[in-house]
């Protein structure tokens, strides 16, 4: 196996020095055993395999032969990256899902190899379990090695501030396509590229494909839409469930509806990670004693949901619940609609935004509500503040310190114990470069196209502090994602929906049932939910059982 690198000292990090897990080699046992699920094929070289764009592609294995993995360089050649020989594979996670493929495959001398069909392919990774783990796991590491060389991928031209950039940047990375990002304010490539598309200034940020189509500041559904990120949705199937909200409680729903034969599709309006998926760490999740990103326990999750066959909508909006008559009905924010005999409602709950002005011109380009490694580049040396006393803004205390100046942390209490875990606590009192401003508040903000200086004051004293600062970081309070139920459910006076109890406060047959039998509520969205990612992943995963017994109550 080749993986088209260069002679340089290997990066233990890359995925690509890893060759016994990312590019493996299968027993000849296996190989035996996994004949049953394929036909074998003698073809001559050259013959393409998958292109780029295609979706539902096949499986191969090989037996003689070479089989060449390439993108497109610049100039619109084939740029072979790896190589697969006898007794190795083809694929990467698409292979999970009905997305269009990022890479091309084709035969780089005659070869033999065992094509297996994609729903073979399911059986396969279900029915052999040791050859569905170094499957899955050869899959993962790949993905992350075309993250990490830009493989497969789009470029995204534009200001690294601004907010549009900004927005394209981040859901490119939390969806985990490969992209390069080229910053028109820093990087001296960006003027070629400029010239070479005829773009000005006043039409970025642009995303250049793989064909090299240009799409202009798209939106993010437009962009998921033509990078193949949404699968196809047959409006007339009627799933068992339909999970709404692809957050660690909607992600456990999935991963347990699926893994016990229910037909499981889950709707997402960005990514899947919810609030979580925005941490740059949780460290007290429990069997990571070194910690998780948020990011990484998502995808992890996601692709283990499709592992058993669950279907994840990506940039799908839900906007409205038609719930008066089975199947339920969930209109989409593109007019679509999915059909499903039972809904686990798990749409989390959303920040809520600071009262004071030029709050909304600030907001995506300076002022966020998510601190991952993205975000951390643009706090570089220098001063940025966090606004919050929960455990999420701890983290990205934590997190951002280790590349900001100086994080200068704002809450409204007296102090952090009362709303914080004690390791953060103890480690934000601990670091030089950590500052707790207690009963304070952001009084303004202030700069010119992007943020300059923030003035906060302390309640009690009156005093005032003004310091040169582009980010803030708001993690404050939640505001539940339920706009979209349209009265079907029953909500308490904050917008959270009340399960467990029927109007007259009799209990239900579950915690988690709401008003509306064959619904259901779980994770931060639900009324007196306990806001921790533990509490959403069990929620998620006990309420399957509620779903089964609706779905069978002959068997209850």
């Amino acid at each position: 196996m080749s993986a088209g690198r260069s002679s340089e000292p290997s990066d233990p990090t890359d995925p690509y020095a890893r060759e016994a897990q990312t590019f493996p080699y299968l027993t000849e046992e296996m190989m035996q055993r996994l004949c049953a699920y394929g036909a074998q094929e003698q073809l001559p070289a050259g013959t393409t395999l998958f292109a780029r764009g295609e979706r539902s592609v096949d499986f191969f294995v090989v037996l003689e032969g070479k089989i060449e993995i390439f993108d497109v360089d610049k100039v619109g050649q084939p740029n072979v990256f790896a190589v697969h020989v006898a007794r190795q594979f083809t694929g990467e996670l698409d292979l999970f899902n009905d997305r269009q493929v990022l890479v091309s495959g084709r035969t780089g001398a005659d070869s033999r190899v065992i094509r297996v069909k994609r729903t073979d392919f399911r059986r396969l990774v279900t029915g052999e379990p040791d050859i569905g783990e170094i499957i899955m796991r050869a899959f993962i590491l790949r993905r992350v090695g075309l993250i990490r060389h830009s493989q497969g991928g789009v470029v995204l031209i534009g200001p690294g501030h601004g907010a549009d950039t900004l927005r394209l940047q981040r859901f490119l990375t939390r969806n985990g396509y490969p992209h390069r990002l080229l910053d028109t304010d820093l990087d001296p490539d960006a003027d070629g590229f400029l010239t070479c598309f005829e773009l000005t200034a006043d039409q970025l940020p642009v995303v250049i494909a793989s064909d090299e189509r240009v799409l202009r500041n798209p939106s993010t559904s437009l962009l998921a839409d033509d990078l193949g990120l949404t699968e196809t949705i047959d409006q007339a199937r009627v799933y068992d469930v339909a999970v709404v909200g692809a957050g660690p409680a909607g992600l456990a729903s999935a991963v347990y509806a699926a893994s016990e034969g229910l037909d499981t599709i889950v709707i997402e309006g960005v990514a899947p990670g919810g609030q979580a998926g925005t941490s740059s760490k949780i460290e007290n999740y429990l069997g990571f004693p070194t910690g998780i990103s948020g990011q990484a326990l998502a995808g992890r999750a996601q692709v283990q949901a499709q592992k058993f066959g669950a279907r994840l909508a990506i940039s799908r909006h839900a906007s409205e619940l038609i719930c008066e008559r089975q199947p339920f009905r969930i209109v989409l924010d593109d007019g679509q609609a999915v059909q499903a005999r039972s809904i686990v409602v798990a749409t989390g709950a959303r920040y809520r935004k600071l009262s004071v002005a030029n709050y909304a011109k600030y907001e995506g380009q300076g002022i966020h509500y998510a601190a991952t490694a993205m975000e951390g580049q643009l706090c570089d040396g220098e001063e940025v503040v966090v606004v919050g006393g929960g455990n999420s803004a701890g983290q990205a205390a934590v997190f951002l310190s280790r590349m900001a100046k100086h994080v200068h942390i704002l809450v409204r209490a007296g102090g952090l114990a009362a709303t914080m875990s004690d390791y953060l606590v103890q480690r934000i009192a601990s670091s030089p470069k950590i500052t707790l401003h207690a009963r304070s508040e952001i009084t303004a903000l202030e700069g010119d196209a992007m943020l300059r200086r923030v003035t906060w004051t302390n309640r009690v004293t009156g005093d005032e502090q003004t310091h040169q600062v582009g980010n803030v970081f708001v993690m404050i309070g939640a505001e539940p994602n339920t706009d979209w139920l349209d009265g079907c459910l029953e909500l308490d006076a904050k917008g959270f929906v009340l399960t467990g109890q029927d109007p007259d406060g009799r209990a239900l047959s579950s915690p988690f049932s709401t008003n509306r039998p064959g619904i259901f509520a779980v994770g931060d969205v639900r009324a007196g939910s306990v806001k921790r990612v533990a509490s959403g992943v069990g929620e998620g995963s006990v309420v399957v059982a509620a779903v089964h017994q609706f779905l069978n109550p002959e068997v209850a």
